[in-house]
């Protein structure tokens, strides 16, 4: 089945919130080999003014992750997951994530383009804390080999 391109322009609903541990900050941060210590040591976070650790910039990824799965989950959208390639990803921070945040993402499908047997799948991942304030956007492109491909 190919990629379903009447899925360009699609929202999908905020998910449920996502609860940053500490812990999981940490260990992503030692993931990445992030060494700044305001990633892992809460005195350090809150002597730069942050009410907790922070975590990594690319830590966004985790939870646009979340809410990539309503689209790669939806059969009819017609995406076989083994035959992703990851294209592009980019990030805006509006603020650190920290420790603490309850987080819940809108996903949108921004365009599918087909060419040359791969479908290019742009979507938009909108962050947002409990309060409906801005924490990051992830813009992700993926190519999905076709079956000749």
């Amino acid at each position: 089945m190919p990629v379903n391109a009447e899925y360009a322009g699609r929202t999908y609903p905020a998910n449920a919130p996502y609860e940053v541990a500490r812990e999981k900050l940490r260990e992503f941060a030692d993931a990445v080999c992030a060494a700044h210590p305001a990633h892992t040591d809460v005195d350090a976070a809150r002597a730069l003014g942050h009410p907790d650790v922070i975590a990594p910039p690319t830590f966004a990824v985790v939870v646009a992750q979340r809410a990539e799965a309503q689209l790669f989950t939806d059969p009819a959208a017609g995406i076989d997951f083994s035959r992703v390639v990851h294209a592009d990803e980019r990030f805006t921070h509006h603020r650190p994530i920290h420790a603490g945040d309850r987080l819940v993402t809108v996903l949108h499908v921004d365009s599918i383009t087909e060419r040359a047997g791969l479908a290019m799948i742009t979507t938009r991942a909108e962050i947002a804390d409990a309060d409906g304030a801005p924490v990051a956007t992830v813009v992700s492109t993926l190519a999905v080999r076709g079956e000749g491909s």
